[in-house]
C-alpha cells in the first residue's frame, strides 16, 4: 500500500482527480492486475461449446461439447507466474520497473467470449483504486489477522473481515 501511494502522490498528489494514463503508474496497475490474478474471482468461467471437433491434449471434444474453463489454471499457473501462491505485484513489472502485459492474465476470460464490460470494468478499477488509496490508508483492525482463502462457491469472494480507513493528511 506504501509504494501505490507513494506512487500516486509523485504523479496526481493530493489534488483533485485530473487525467492519468495507467502507464504514468506502472506499480499501481501491476497491483490492481495482481489482485485481480490472485484474487481470482470467478475461477470457473461460464460454460461454452464447441463449435467444431477439436483435439485438446490428445483428447477429442467433438462439436456441440459443453466446456466450462478453469481459469484457476491459468491465472496460477508457475509457468507465467513465478510466485503463482503469492500476492506478488512484481508478476507485471519488467527489470525497469513498467508494466508488463501477461497473455495468462485472464480474468475475465480471453477470445471471442471474454467478458463485453472489461474495458470498462478496467478504467473503473483504476479510478476508484487509485481515489481510495489517495485519501485513504487501510489497516486492519488492532489484533486481527487477514485471511485470504475465499470462500468457496461459484465466485469466490473474500471472508468477511473489518478494516479501518484513516484519511490521509
Amino acid at each position: 500500500m506504501e509504494k501505490v501511494q507513494s506512487e500516486i502522490d509523485k504523479v496526481i498528489g493530493s489534488n483533485e482527480p485530473q487525467v492519468i494514463h495507467r502507464r504514468q503508474m506502472p506499480y499501481t496497475d501491476a497491483v490492481i492486475h495482481e489482485i485481480q490474478r490472485f484474487g481470482n474471482i470467478v475461477p470457473n468461467n461460464l460454460p461454452h461449446a464447441t463449435t467444431q471437433d477439436v483435439n485438446f491434449r490428445g483428447y477429442l471434444l467433438p462439436k456441440g461439447i459443453q466446456v466450462i474453463p478453469l481459469l484457476t489454471s491459468v491465472l496460477y499457473d508457475k509457468d507465467h507466474f513465478v510466485k503463482a501462491d503469492e500476492f506478488y505485484p512484481e508478476h507485471f513489472l519488467d527489470s525497469n520497473g513498467k508494466f508488463v502485459r501477461k497473455e495468462a492474465f485472464i480474468p475475465f476470460s480471453a477470445g471471442k467470449r471474454s467478458c463485453a464490460g472489461e474495458n470498462l470494468a478496467k478504467m473503473e478499477l483504476f479510478m476508484f483504486f487509485t481515489r481510495l488509496l489517495q485519501n485513504f490508508t487501510f489497516k486492519a483492525l488492532p489484533g486481527a489477522t487477514l485471511d485470504l482463502t475465499p470462500v468457496v462457491g461459484v465466485i469466490g469472494s473474500p471472508i468477511p473481515y473489518k478494516m479501518c480507513a484513516i484519511p490521509r493528511v
